[in-house]
């Protein structure tokens, strides 16, 4: 794995780590038609941040030595394409929630892209 693509997996790391630990529930609050599925249940919404905070925590981890932490990243990358692919159903089948395919399932989709791309295959991810 070249150094700078390291590099560049770690600031990933870093920034969606921090993002789900700290960035989703102001989402939720500034823009809910994007980040707050409808009805609005504090059970869900609770939920939601307890899990994706426990994520980002592990990511922050995960920065520091990201050959270390392959299953989480992997499972990052999968869990987000799945999450966001069935959330992108919900949303166009229900109106009221198609926000959503500009908020929270694009944003899922965008973090499975990136740390996918910037993980190595092959060869290089067992060096």
């Amino acid at each position: 794995m070249s150094d700078r693509r390291e590099q560049y997996l770690k600031i990933a790391l870093l920034v969606f780590g921090l993002i789900f630990l700290v960035g989703i529930h102001p989402m939720m609050l500034l823009w809910p038609s994007g980040w707050a599925w409808t009805p609005d249940q504090a059970e869900y919404r609770v939920m939601i941040l307890g899990i994706y905070a426990t994520l980002g925590v592990f990511l922050i981890l995960a920065a520091r030595n990201p050959m270390a932490h392959r299953s989480l990243i992997w499972f990052t990358v999968w869990s987000s394409a799945v999450h966001a692919a069935i959330m992108a159903v919900q949303a166009i089948v229900d109106a009221t929630e198609r926000g959503h395919l500009f908020g929270d399932v694009a944003a899922l989709f965008l973090v499975a892209i990136v740390l996918a791309l910037l993980m190595p295959r092959g060869a290089d991810a067992t060096a």
